[in-house]
């Protein structure tokens, strides 16, 4: 068990978290929650002890060891990948460098040969025998190939990289497992093996992720940092979510009845209670709904940006037909060929590929940012399209460095100041903020810039790339609503499952020498057999 007692951190004037009290116990996961600053990360940070708060301590039993998933993607360059997987375990690993060492030594002594001997018994307890063969499936199961694994840090890529730091968090069956933002860079495949990996888990996870589909899949309860405390609620991300939106609407409705509210809540309760059944933490997550005291669910504090596509003229019958588009990078490299499909009214297409760089380059050319190498984009005459870039640095130069009120007043019809700033503050940019230099707004500002941009043109077909990089759990949820409530088309690619899972009703994904159509969910198609088939075949063709 892993105990928080009266822990308390400020830095300056700014309270951050104060007389938090908390326990987490064995065989539960812990999803935590908080607006971009609250202090995320900076909370497991004090409860691995990197940083030690105002007041207060950590205490964790004796004898039990903690992991925590490392930030530092350097901290391991000249280390063989397999050895950095198994450093997860420091004391093993120690143990296993000094009697191997003593091993190379032809002068070792007697007494060094009996030390041999005792460090290879308590080696052999702590199953340090089978240690290579574990850390070598974890790695697999990662999907970090075989051939790299007795190869040095420097020589993976940094995708590579974050999944062997992962693999060496996991290694050893810990105690206590803190991860923060374990998702970073992992597929969807990835994903969904890491979270059967912490279903099954039978002691003490607390991570830290921006994944409402990954917090959905591993949480049985969810650490919410808000009002300056941190608390405990049982249920994942989205009972809290959903349980807390009931809470502020029952507060804001002042004329009904307590006994009407409390019926509400518990019928929420209950029906919440009954989908947890279904999900991989069933029997203790159900159990812990089923138990729970309504008076636990407070509202947020966290505040949502207002993020509605209202389209200005309802799209025809044609919307846009794509025929054989083909492209090379500078390096003549194929990106993507002969790409071909005709979109219908209402299809919101996800767009998915191994290579991210693949899909900029296909958003690039059918916002017409790009030429194609050949094929045609016919767009239909009553279709305004407008971009939401991955990159989005060129909207925000030091040129213009305008102040956000100019920045923004330059793609609305409408100029007036009180609008500029009333639409701003629904944005999140209140007071002397919509004042501030466009070219030090931080990335999550940024993104909420290019999404105002978007909603004052009013396209009924939208391109998404990556619309929910650096955005926060509130804002992604935001714009997730948005987006599944939008009456035209859009073409996106996002990392986030659930958004992509909720919005696309079909997906494209597209290759080097190929591409799969499917009209159907995310999950489904995530799932589905034939579609994996199809993609090891044209994999298979891109490695002849």
């Amino acid at each position: 068990m892993l105990t928080a007692n009266n822990i308390s951190l400020q830095y300056g004037k700014r309270v951050l978290f104060d007389e938090v009290n908390l326990k987490f116990t064995k065989g539960n996961c812990y999803g935590v929650i908080g607006a971009n600053g609250a202090g995320k990360s900076t909370f497991l940070k004090i409860l691995s002890g990197e940083i030690d708060p105002n007041s207060g301590s950590v205490e964790m039993d004796p004898g039990e060891r903690m992991a925590v998933l490392s930030q530092n993607h350097f901290g391991f360059e000249e280390h063989q990948v397999l050895n950095t997987v198994i450093m997860g375990h420091k004391e093993m690993y120690d143990i296993m460098v000094e009697k191997d060492a003593i091993y190379m030594n032809p002068d070792a002594t007697e007494a060094e040969g009996m030390r041999a001997a005792d460090l290879e018994n308590t080696y052999g307890e702590m199953g340090g025998w089978e240690a290579e063969s574990n850390a070598a499936e974890l790695l697999s199961n990662l999907g970090v190939k075989e051939d790299l694994h007795h190869k040095t840090m420097k020589e993976l890529s940094g995708g590579e990289k974050v999944k062997v730091l992962l693999a060496q968090a996991l290694f050893g069956n810990p105690d206590i497992l803190l991860l923060d933002e374990p998702t970073n860079d992992l597929d969807a495949g990835t994903i969904t093996w890491l979270a059967d990996f912490l279903a099954d888990f039978k002691n003490t996870v607390i991570v830290v992720s921006h994944d409402r589909y990954f917090l959905d899949m591993v949480s049985t309860h969810t650490v919410d940092i808000d009002y300056n405390k941190i608390k405990i609620y049982t249920g994942n991300y989205s009972f809290w979510y959903e349980s807390s939106q009931l809470m502020s609407q029952q507060i804001a409705n002042k004329n009904k009845k307590m006994e009407q509210k409390r019926k509400e809540m518990m019928e929420f309760i209950q029906r919440f209670s009954a989908n947890a059944s279904k999900s991989k933490q069933a029997t203790s997550r159900k159990k812990a709904l089923e138990k729970l005291n309504i008076e636990e669910i407070k509202p947020s504090t966290r505040k949502y940006p207002f993020v509605h596509f209202q389209a200005e003229r309802e799209p025809g019958d044609q919307i846009l037909k794509v025929t054989g588009l083909s492209k090379k990078n500078e390096n003549g490299e194929v990106l993507f060929s002969d790409v071909s499909f005709t979109m219908n009214r209402n299809e919101k297409i996800a767009l998915l590929g191994k290579d991210a760089g693949a899909v900029t380059m296909l958003f690039d050319v059918l916002s017409g940012k790009v030429e194609a190498d050949s094929g045609t984009i016919e767009w239909g005459q009553t279709i305004t399209h407008d971009y939401l870039p991955n990159e989005n640095t060129e909207y925000f130069s030091n040129d213009q460095d305008l102040e956000l009120m100019d920045w923004l007043r330059q793609y609305s019809e409408e100029k007036d100041e009180q609008f500029i700033r009333g639409f701003l503050g629904r944005m999140l940019f209140s007071g002397e903020e919509v004042y501030k230099k466009s070219s030090v707004l931080s990335g999550g500002e940024k993104v909420r810039c290019m999404l105002s941009k978007i909603m004052l043109k009013h396209p009924n077909f939208l391109l998404l790339d990556e619309p929910t990089n650096h955005l926060d759990l509130e804002s992604i949820q935001a714009l997730n609503n948005a987006m599944r409530d939008f009456k035209g088309n859009m073409i996106f690619t996002s990392h986030d499952y659930k958004l992509t899972n909720t919005v696309a009703n079909r997906i494209i994904e597209i290759a080097p020498n190929g591409m799969i159509d499917s009209l159907m969910n995310y999950d489904d198609y995530v799932k589905n057999e034939n579609i994996q088939s199809q993609r090891t075949k044209l994999e298979q063709v891109v490695s002849v």
